[in-house]
């Protein structure tokens, strides 16, 4: 049976284009008919959450999925369409609503307990493993206006998670404290899995959404773009939406015209020029967003102005703050090139990108046998890799524990 049932939901705002802020601009305002402009939030979403199950809700920011969270915790009303919650939800929206700056972490607990719906007999006894879950147990006395942003997060967190949910809405609440503290949660969120808790789970961490939901909604400005398996929706979400790469050039990038000085970003003599490149996803489709572990083909188009032996074609790949990470050539991985005339194009083919996640420039050559630079485009392209995993940093290390 399902716990959560939404049918045809739409959320419009008016938002008011005068701003009256003395009392004169208010009693002349009374006598103009305001004037709104409307904003459509969401626009006929359908879907329903059966018992037990994890629903991920993902898109990029504005696209309606905080709005469709509040709505199902009856924070918002819908502006027409229905949402049937069956069971008792606990949401984790924004944590901390109601903490007082002046009052210590232990009176915090007790009032956001009461606001959670937890009993006061009930957050005394469990007081200490409140603190203790949020790696505070030194603090419990000290007032929360001398806690950093993460503490009180971490506070809001572990105190909240003292209720017996039945569904748990949450939003983006695995992105709180440190990697220890983040496991901490993903451990919590473990157990409610195990416990039969329905969850519906609004992220951008892809590799979370992957890792717990059994079935996916994709939201683009407040339309309902899919809905299904989760690998398959998120597959939507980072290839669908991307146009076909355009070939954008500026001016620092321009083909060198005789008789003027060649440009910072790109240099050589032009007998063979590049002439474009374009990255293909797992799909064939022309792109520049993948997720981590797949395959990705780098196209080099290029023009030959004669007839040119013994060619070497390589790439060389830079993160966002410059540093070199790999490169390698058609020489390096013996494939050698008799020759070339007019145009063409080269790929490289990558198995399995062993990316986690971050955005990454690229350097494209072509030079001679003799290491005589025919066209070096340094760091002119660039594309994003969406996370698919729980591991840190830049690249995988295939690795196991065993103790």
């Amino acid at each position: 049976m399902p716990t959560i049932e939404v049918e045809h939901l739409q959320k419009v705002f008016r938002i008011p284009h005068e701003k009256r802020n003395t009392i004169f601009e208010s009693l002349a305002g009374s006598f103009k008919p305001p004037q709104y402009e409307t904003f459509q939030a969401l626009n006929d979403i359908n879907f329903t959450v059966e018992e037990g199950e994890a629903l991920g809700i993902i898109g990029e920011n504005g696209s309606g999925k905080s709005t469709l969270l509040k709505i199902i915790a009856n924070i918002l009303r819908p502006t027409r369409g229905n949402v049937k919650v069956h069971k008792k939800i606990t949401p984790f929206l924004e944590l901390g609503v109601g903490f007082q700056p002046n009052f210590t972490a232990s009176e915090n607990v007790k009032t956001y307990a009461t606001i959670m719906g937890i009993s006061r007999r009930e957050i005394e006894s469990k007081l200490d493993d409140v603190l203790e879950f949020a790696g505070l147990e030194k603090f419990r006395d000290t007032k929360l206006k001398n806690f950093s942003s993460g503490m009180q997060v971490r506070l809001a967190f572990s105190t909240a998670i003292q209720t017996d949910p039945e569904i748990l809405l949450m939003d983006e609440v695995l992105a709180v404290g440190d990697m220890e503290f983040q496991q901490k949660c993903l451990d919590v969120l473990n157990q409610y899995r195990k416990e039969g808790v329905t969850i519906v789970f609004v992220s951008h961490d892809l590799g979370s959404v992957r890792r717990f939901c059994d079935k996916t909604l994709l939201l683009n400005k407040g339309v309902q773009v899919a809905l299904g398996n989760t690998g398959d929706v998120i597959d939507r979400y980072v290839y669908g939406g991307n146009q076909a790469s355009e070939q954008v050039v500026s001016e620092t990038e321009q083909v060198e015209v005789e008789g003027e000085p060649e440009t910072k970003n790109r240099w050589g003599d032009k007998e063979v020029e590049i002439t474009g490149v374009e990255f293909y996803d797992k799909f064939g489709n022309s792109g520049s967003r993948f997720n981590s572990f797949d395959p990705v083909t780098i196209r080099i188009f290029y023009q030959a102005h004669k007839k040119i032996f013994d060619p070497v074609f390589g790439i060389a790949l830079y993160s966002e703050k410059g540093d070199n990470l790999f490169g390698t050539n058609t020489e390096l991985k013996n494939l050698t090139i008799d020759s070339i005339e007019g145009s063409g194009y080269i790929d490289l083919v990558i198995d399995r990108l062993p990316i986690l996640t971050g955005r990454f420039s690229l350097t494209v050559a072509v030079h001679s046998h003799d290491h005589k630079p025919y066209d070096w485009h340094d760091r002119l392209y660039s594309f994003d890799v969406m996370p698919t995993s729980r591991d840190a940093g830049f690249f995988e290390i295939p690795c196991n524990w065993k103790l």
